[in-house]
C-alpha cells in the first residue's frame, strides 16, 4: 500500500460495509390505540416488514380492531392493490393486546390515542415509568403541544412527533415534529425510520397544527360555510375543488375520510390556541358530530359511503 496515499478501508471495501441505516433499523414497534389511526399506521408498519404490537385499553376491543385490519386489508384485494400472500404477510407481522407492560420489547413506541392532552399525559408518564431509557417515544397528535407533554417526562429528548395522514398506507408523507428539547440523535432516528416505511419526510418545528392541519383546516371549514349558505351542494363544491385545482377529492368528501369528528377536534384546538375565526368550526359540522354522522367510518357525513367506503351516488 502507498504509505503517502494510504486508502481507507471503505474504499478497499466498496460497499460492503453496512451503513448506519441498515445498522440501526427498526424491527419491532409498539402502538397505542388501534382505531381508525392506529390500523393506518399498525398496517403501513407492517407492510414495510416490520413486526408490530398494538394495545388497547381490553382485548375485546383490539381483537375488534384487528378483525378492521383484515376488513381493510380484504377490500385492497378486491381493488387488485394487493394479493392474498402480501395480505397475510402484512397481517402475521401485526399482534394485538391489552397488556402495555409488553411494550417493554418494543424499539420505539407511538401513542396513537384520542386527541385529548391528559389523556395522552398520563398514558406518556405511565410509560415513561415502563421502558427502557433509550426507548423513543412517538407521538401522532395533530395539534397539541409536544413539549408540554414532553416535560411530564424524564426523557424528553427522546420525544418527537410524527404526524401521518389517512389513509396512512397510501399518503407517502410524513411530518416528523420537533419538539422544544428533542435530540438531534433522535430526530435522525425517527427520520431513518420513516424511511423504511417509504414516507416523505417533512421536518418541522412545535406550533398548533404544524404544515398540513394547520392549511387543510381553513379550506374545509370554508368549504362547510359555502354549502351551508347554499351556494352549491356538496357535489358542486367537492367537483369544483377537484377539477378546478386538480385535487383527488373534494373538501368535503376528505372531511368523510379524516372523519368529521377529528376534523372537529383539530379546529376547536386551533381556535383555541390562535383566536383566529378562520379555525372556529361551522355550525354544519357541528351538526352533523352531534348526530354521530362522523364521515365514511359511520358510513354517512357530508355523503353516504357504502361499505367499502364508496360514496353512493
Amino acid at each position: 500500500m502507498n504509505k503517502e496515499n494510504p486508502q481507507k478501508i471503505e474504499d478497499l471495501l466498496g460497499d460492503t460495509l453496512p451503513t448506519q441505516s441498515e445498522t440501526e433499523q427498526i424491527s419491532y414497534v409498539a402502538i397505542i390505540g388501534i382505531g381508525v389511526m392506529g390500523r393506518g399506521i399498525a398496517q403501513a408498519i407492517a407492510a414495510a416488514g416490520i413486526d408490530v404490537l398494538g394495545v388497547e385499553r381490553n382485548q375485546d376491543v383490539a381483537e375488534e380492531s384487528m378483525e378492521v385490519i383484515k376488513q381493510n386489508l380484504d377490500r385492497e384485494i378486491q381493488r387488485w392493490a394487493i394479493t392474498k400472500s402480501e395480505r397475510q404477510s402484512i397481517l402475521s407481522r401485526i399482534k394485538v393486546t391489552d397488556d402495555l407492560e409488553q411494550v417493554t420489547e418494543c424499539d420505539i413506541v407511538i401513542e396513537a390515542i384520542d386527541e385529548e392532552f391528559k389523556a395522552k399525559e398520563d398514558l406518556l408518564t405511565t410509560l415513561d415509568d415502563l421502558c427502557s431509557d433509550e426507548t423513543i417515544f412517538i407521538s401522532n397528535t395533530s395539534t397539541l403541544n409536544l413539549t408540554k407533554l414532553a416535560d411530564k417526562t424524564n426523557r424528553a429528548d427522546k420525544i418527537i412527533g410524527m404526524h401521518f395522514l389517512q389513509p396512512v398506507p397510501k399518503v407517502p408523507l410524513v411530518e416528523i415534529v420537533r419538539a422544544l428539547k428533542t435530540s438531534d440523535d433522535t430526530f435522525k432516528k425517527v427520520k431513518a425510520f420513516a424511511e423504511q416505511l417509504n414516507k416523505t419526510v417533512v421536518e418541522v418545528y412545535e406550533y398548533p397544527g404544524f404544515v398540513t392541519t394547520r392549511v387543510i383546516v381553513p379550506m374545509l371549514n370554508e368549504a362547510m360555510h359555502v354549502l351551508m349558505e347554499g351556494i352549491a351542494s356538496a357535489e358542486g363544491i367537492d367537483t369544483a375543488m377537484r377539477l378546478g385545482y386538480n385535487q383527488p377529492m373534494g373538501p368535503l368528501e376528505l372531511a368523510d375520510t379524516i372523519g368529521l369528528d377529528e376534523v372537529h377536534t383539530w379546529m376547536e384546538t386551533l381556535f383555541h390556541e390562535l383566536g383566529d375565526l378562520k379555525y372556529r368550526p361551522c355550525p354544519i359540522l357541528k351538526k352533523l358530530v352531534r348526530e354521530g354522522k362522523l364521515g365514511k367510518k359511520t358510513g354517512e357525513g357530508f355523503f353516504k359511503y357504502n361499505e367499502l367506503g364508496q360514496k353512493i351516488l
